[in-house]
């Protein structure tokens, strides 16, 4: 498919790490081709893969022209990933979505119509669970109506796959060199500023999880990489940054028990 013309002012830049994602990419990819909005560019960065992700990418560059694979020569983690499509994204608006996760149809065309409603800046959707497998599972993730940088210490209820930035209002940026809770600590930096993140209440993208086993370390993972955000990144003293933390482990046992 061909590059569908546009005005500079609605392109929306997608921005996808993949690192072997054979798995999973083909559905990642086919979720953003789907979009009743079609005025996108999907930045795929590959991460040095080993497996046949290179050459899924440029399989898919070839049936649309809207599809920009680049190609690292050697593994930099996701930040360094994302931060790479950031530079050469050339839409007015940024969203993000990673290499195992999907869209529902009308994803980006809801989100823009959205933000333009409104003028906002900063937004994110509902979003469904998936098993490994890609099977829907019927849990929801919410999203509430905003998120202030306070709100956001305490519960990392914003998930990445669903956010989409109006760059035109925040300027250009870039996601810290983490190798992972980049996007917490990018999320943090921007409403640092004074923004508010706004929640859209519809269901516009599907989260997949893994076997319990995994998703148990990953969720212990997760704690540790926040508590060093809280402390290394955003520089919070010892007492605010436990008094954020309970609440931050408050919200993620919940939304554990919803995934189970």
């Amino acid at each position: 498919m061909m590059a569908a013309e546009h005005d500079d002012n609605t392109l929306i830049s997608v921005i996808t790490p993949t690192y072997c994602a054979e798995k999973t990419i083909q559905q990642t990819i086919q979720s953003v081709r789907a979009q009743t909005w079609p005025y996108w560019e999907l930045i795929l960065v590959d991460d040095a893969s080993s497996d046949q992700t290179c050459a899924m990418l440029r399989e898919a560059a070839k049936e649309d022209t809207r599809i920009r694979p680049i190609f690292l020569g050697e593994n930099h983690g996701a930040a360094f990933a994302r931060n790479t499509a950031l530079d050469h994204a050339k839409g007015r608006y940024v969203a993000f979505l990673d290499s195992d996760d999907c869209w529902k149809p009308r994803k980006l065309e809801n989100q823009l119509r959205f933000m333009e409603m409104h003028q906002y800046a900063f937004t994110f959707t509902g979003y469904e669970l998936m098993d490994a497998e890609g099977h829907l599972l019927n849990k929801i993730v919410s999203a509430p109506k905003r998120v202030t940088y306070k709100r956001m210490l305490k519960n990392t209820i914003v998930g990445c796959l669903t956010v989409m930035i109006d760059r035109k209002q925040t300027g250009t940026f870039h996601m810290p060199d983490l190798r992972s809770r980049q996007d917490l600590a990018t999320w943090l930096s921007l409403l640092k500023t004074g923004l508010v993140a706004y929640g859209m209440d519809e269901v516009l993208a599907e989260y997949r999880i893994s076997g319990k086993t995994s998703l148990s370390g990953n969720k212990w993972k997760a704690a540790k990489k926040t508590w060093f955000v809280y402390r290394n990144v955003e520089r919070l003293p010892l007492i605010p940054s436990c008094w954020y933390f309970v609440h931050y482990a408050a919200h993620a046992l919940m939304k554990r028990m919803i995934s189970i």
